[in-house]
């Protein structure tokens, strides 16, 4: 791998990184990984023109990554949101059952 294809494997690296966080829910660790990224992967393209096969290959894993840990994270927004509707049902249910409880 050329020298120009480090920054590259390190981009890779730090996208394997951010589906693990995503994975575990550490959303506080993803901007500082996805800037570091993503400031890996401008110098990268503007240092180059052409892509080599393993380049390429390493590019569209990189993109691959990257859906699956917006899938990740997008699923865990879902369970959330859910967990929050539930416990407003249930506010709901108890303020209303006070309420009756009352008269």
């Amino acid at each position: 791998m050329s020298a120009q294809g480090r920054p590259l494997e390190r981009a890779l690296a730090l996208s394997h990184q951010l589906v693990a966080a995503a994975d575990q829910g550490d959303v506080q660790s993803l901007p500082s990984l996805d800037a570091e990224r993503m400031q890996l992967l401008t110098s990268f393209r503007g240092a180059r023109r052409q892509l080599d096969a393993g380049e390429q290959a390493m590019i569209e894993e990189i993109s691959r990554l990257n859906h699956r840990a917006l899938g990740l994270i997008e699923h865990r927004c879902r369970i959330k949101a859910r967990q929050l509707d539930m416990a407003s049902v249930g506010r709901r249910a108890v303020t209303a059952y006070t309420t009756v409880g009352r008269r």
